[in-house]
Parts: C-alpha cells; sequence; structure tokens
C-alpha cells in the first residue's frame, strides 16, 4: 500500500472556486474508489460545511491538530454523503495564525500530523484560504503538489505568477518536493471569446501542466453546498458533477 499523495487546492485569488474543487474533486476521487481525506484550513469552513459537517459542532477540528491537541485520527469524521474523511475548520482556526507565530515548527505542523495518516488514503486535498498565510504555508510545507483552480478571465494570468513565485520561494526554503501539479479551468464558458484565448494562453505558456479536463460554468454546483453535499452527489447528471467526476479520473490516471 503506497503512502498518500498531497495535494493543496491553492489560488491567490479569491472566488475562483477553490472550495468547489476541493470538496468535489475529493468527492469524484471516491468514486473512482479511491480513499480520501480532505482538510479544511480556511477558517470559513467552507469545505466543511459543503461536506455536510456542521463546522459549529466539531468537537475538535483541524485547529487542534495544528496546535498538536488532537491528532489527525481522532479530528477527522466521514463526510455522510461524500464518501471521504473531512478534518473540519471553523472561525476559531483565525485565531491560530496568532498562536502559531510563536511555536516551533510552525509550518511544518499540518505536514508532521498528516505524518501519521499517509498509510490509510490514496489522496489528502488541502482547501487552502485566499491569502499567503501562516495556514496556507503549513498547507504548502505538507503538501507534494499545488493544483490550481482558475477562471480564463484577464486578471487571472496576474495572480497565478503571484502563486508561481509564492511556490518557487516555499520550494527553496521550506518544501523541496512542492511543484505545481496543474491548472484547472472552472466556471468556464465557450461562448466567451476572452476565455477562449486565456484557455489557449494557458495551454500555451504551462503545456501539459494544464489539465485536459474543462470545469463548466454549472448552477448545480453553485447550488449544492446548501444542501450540505458535494455537486458531485447533489446532482451526479449535472454537466459541472459529470465534469469532477471525469476530472477526478484524469488525476488518478496521472498521479496513482
Amino acid at each position: 500500500m503506497s503512502a498518500a499523495k498531497i495535494f493543496c487546492v491553492a489560488n491567490q485569488k479569491g472566488g475562483v472556486g477553490k472550495t468547489t474543487t476541493t470538496v468535489n474533486l475529493a468527492a469524484g476521487l471516491a468514486q473512482v474508489g479511491r480513499r480520501v481525506l480532505l482538510v479544511d484550513l480556511d477558517p470559513q469552513g467552507n469545505a466543511t460545511m459543503g461536506s455536510g459537517i456542521d463546522k459549529r459542532a466539531l468537537a475538535l477540528s483541524v485547529y487542534d491538530v495544528l496546535l498538536e491537541s488532537a491528532s489527525v485520527a481522532e479530528a477527522r469524521q466521514p463526510s455522510p454523503k461524500g464518501g471521504y474523511d473531512v478534518i473540519g475548520a471553523n472561525r476559531e482556526l483565525a485565531g491560530a495564525e496568532v498562536e502559531l507565530v510563536e511555536l516551533e515548527r510552525r509550518e511544518k505542523r499540518l505536514r508532521a500530523a498528516l505524518a501519521t495518516v499517509r498509510e490509510d488514503y490514496d489522496f489528502v486535498l488541502i482547501d487552502c484560504p485566499p491569502s499567503l498565510s501562516m495556514l496556507t504555508l503549513n498547507g504548502l510545507c505538507a503538501a507534494h503538489g499545488v493544483i490550481v483552480p482558475m477562471q480564463c478571465e484577464y486578471f487571472a494570468l496576474e495572480g497565478l505568477s503571484d502563486l508561481v513565485n509564492t511556490i518557487k520561494q516555499v520550494h527553496a526554503n521550506l518544501n523541496s518536493e512542492l511543484k505545481i501539479i496543474g491548472l484547472l479551468r472552472v466556471m468556464f464558458d465557450p461562448r466567451i471569446t476572452l476565455q477562449q484565448q486565456v484557455s489557449e494562453q494557458l495551454k500555451a505558456h504551462f503545456g501539459d501542466k494544464v489539465f485536459n479536463t474543462v470545469i463548466p460554468r454549472n448552477v448545480r454546483l453553485a447550488e449544492a453546498p446548501s444542501y450540505g453535499q458535494p455537486g458531485v452527489n447533489f446532482d451526479p447528471a449535472s454537466k459541472g458533477a459529470q465534469a469532477f467526476v471525469e476530472f477526478a479520473r484524469e488525476m488518478a490516471q496521472r498521479l496513482g
């Protein structure tokens, strides 16, 4: 049994569908038979809620894991509909930012915690907050690679260069394994000429780092979190759900 591959889903630009990507990729990978752990590193707790877990009722959260008052095995719980495990987050996590600054090994705490369960999973997906914070740094230090969801719009490429620089710095100073695994085009509308142009630019510039699967703009994916389940499970027949299962297959083939 090989150890889990650990990936951050990150983009320093907000509102690009990071959490939607993390939750639906987790559910999609579970559907294609992979064992998945989702780590919610965002104090907003949207990936926790989107997985059907009440962030207000968490007995133990990723906050406890980072402060080493709980293990991953103690803090994880199954997503009721998603078929994967979750280490949830809530507002408490915002306080961890300040507390971690004082602690030793502050960037490596998540990495150490996940090392204890790497045999239990095929994939660990980490949903990072949009800012480059101590939380995001913990995610990047724990991961083998970064999956970047991005919209094909004018400012997207600008945000991407910031992220690439951050990844280079983390690679040089803290985690020599870290690299960009791939760019996922999300909320895509082929009728918009600009989106097609940006998509072509991405492929020209990044080549096979651009995933083949494209996630279309899809109302059902947007509705799913309010029902506390991934879009993949909420409406399996929708174009968005089918695209995420296809993406999960592509990930599984590419990365084991």
